[in-house]
């Protein structure tokens, strides 16, 4: 399948067969981002991963177009869009444009004690790439393509390294960097990249927005 990085956290995969199922289409990424997508899976509520006014209008361009997603989410979209709107959790798997998913964990990372933690999930697709929200979850079984949220106001630099090196994957590509200027994605790079302290076997990659990948 063909991998397309959208801007922020959201990307768009592609099969074969021409089907898409776009992931966390928000306010950061794109306005057409899910436009065209015969799936979407959102991994929480927060904006920059659920625009519900983005997502509204590509249910409606598509009339088969379906989601699946965590309760919060859910219930702003199900009322309007009857039986298109799946709730899903942590064990699950499911089938969506025939795409294979798993999903995996519960709750969004910490960003502060003081904030009350909302619910995310992230979704292993084909067995091949999982995009874990905002959380740094670990599958529990291996991963070849892991999309890394390098920079987020819940995650510092050596918690991402950290993660990269525990779930071991055969690359690393870049999400979760709407908030970063050139000059920052460039340190990013380095730091992952042979310069930095090392992410074990994994190879790290940032993607411009519109690129294109085979995983």
């Amino acid at each position: 399948m063909q991998l397309t990085k959208k801007g922020h956290s959201c990307v768009r995969l592609t099969r074969d067969d021409g089907r898409v199922l776009v992931i966390d289409p928000g306010r950061f990424s794109e306005e057409d981002a899910a436009l065209g997508a015969d799936a979407v899976l959102v991994t929480h509520e927060h904006p920059d991963h659920f625009d519900e006014e983005r997502l509204r209008t590509a249910l409606e361009a598509n009339p088969a177009a379906e989601v699946w997603t965590l309760r919060s989410v859910a219930e702003q979209l199900s009322a309007a869009f009857p039986g298109r709107v799946r709730t899903v959790g942590h064990g699950d798997s499911f089938t969506a444009a025939g795409f294979g998913v798993e999903v995996h964990g519960e709750l969004h990372a910490v960003i502060h004690p003081d904030m009350p933690r909302v619910t995310n999930i992230g979704f292993l697709v084909d067995g091949e790439v999982f995009h874990p929200g905002d959380a740094l979850t670990v599958p529990d079984r291996p991963v070849h393509t892991l999309l890394l949220p390098v920079h987020a106001p819940w995650n510092k630099f050596s918690e991402i390294v950290d993660y990269a090196r525990e779930v071991g994957a055969r690359r690393a590509l870049a999400v979760h960097d709407g908030l970063l200027s050139d000059t920052g994605l460039g340190v990013y790079g380095r730091n992952l990249g042979p310069q930095g302290p090392g992410i074990g076997g994994t190879a790290y990659t940032r993607m411009t927005p519109g690129d294109s990948t085979t995983v």
